[in-house]
């Protein structure tokens, strides 16, 4: 039996990492909730649980994702398997969520699009919350693909399908009412890339060429021809590619062109509707 308390294993962490990664971590360890961790400051960890803490907190230290150490994390209420082959999911991400959300009645089934799913946060939260909406979600990493699809099979979800494809390559010829992505978006002269958790992230999933935006601009030019009438696309972006992206989108065709900020104020997501008749989209690219 080590001689640790919750209490005390707790505060000799978080001399070195924050204190919600402690108890994240901790949790993990312990498999436990917070609360069980509130309510039992003075009970023991045994030898064995002990050092996993250590060595958890010390790899942490080194800046390792919590999600990649515990190889879980919570989105919009829902908890993702993840790996180092997936972005770790955001925070951030959530208000993509609540715009899709906005733009599907419940009530109404529909096709979504997914691009870059990555761990299947995005795709399989809106399968979650619009049972009626047949999804598919994209991503050129056939690990990335593993993840996703282990994630569909952990939420028993079957209006989902997970393709390995090159952006639009997988699904040719099919429409979609909406059309969501948080792509990579990223220059890779950036010099965030060396700080914090992005240096563990997939490189593929977070640099993107022409100083950030090659992939926006793929996925703007190239989703008129995959949305149905009235069908919209919904993108995440950089804190400073927001003006950008609405060029790029009303270029496009794109109609009520809009940016929406996070709860940290910076706008985070653009987005419009794409009004066309059946075939006008693929004429106006061909």
């Amino acid at each position: 039996m080590s001689s640790l308390t919750i209490f005390e294993a707790l505060g000799q962490a978080r001399r070195n990492i924050a204190d919600i990664d402690a108890r994240m971590l901790l949790q993990y360890v312990l498999d436990v909730n917070h609360a069980y961790l509130l309510a039992h400051p003075e009970q023991k960890l045994t030898a064995e649980q002990a050092q996993a803490f250590y060595l958890l907190t010390g790899r942490r230290t080194l800046g390792e994702p919590v999600a990649y150490l515990t190889g879980r994390r919570e989105f919009y209420s829902l908890e993702f398997n993840v790996t180092p082959a997936v972005l770790v999911p955001r925070p951030e991400t959530e208000l993509l969520i609540d715009l899709a959300l906005a733009r599907i009645p419940p009530q109404r089934p529909c096709r979504i699009l997914d691009l870059g799913t990555g761990s299947g946060a995005i795709a399989l939260t809106l399968a979650t919350h619009r049972p009626l909406a047949k999804v598919t979600a994209v991503d050129v990493s056939a690990a990335a693909v593993a993840v996703a699809n282990a994630n569909a099979a952990r939420f028993s979800l079957n209006n989902v399908r997970v393709i390995e494809a090159d952006w639009f390559e997988g699904v040719a010829g099919e429409s979609f009412d909406l059309i969501v992505s948080n792509p990579p978006y990223i220059a890779g002269d950036d010099p965030h890339l060396a700080q914090g958790d992005l240096r563990f992230e997939p490189q593929i999933a977070l640099v993107a060429p022409s100083e950030g935006l090659g992939c926006i601009r793929l996925i703007i030019d190239s989703a008129p021809a995959h949305l149905a009438p009235e069908g919209s696309l919904l993108l995440e972006h950089g804190y400073d590619q927001a003006e950008a992206c609405r060029c790029l989108l009303r270029e496009a065709g794109f109609r009520e062109v809009f940016s929406q900020p996070d709860l940290a104020g910076i706008m985070r997501v653009s987005g419009g509707w794409f009004r066309s008749f059946p075939g006008e989209a693929a004429k106006m690219r061909y």
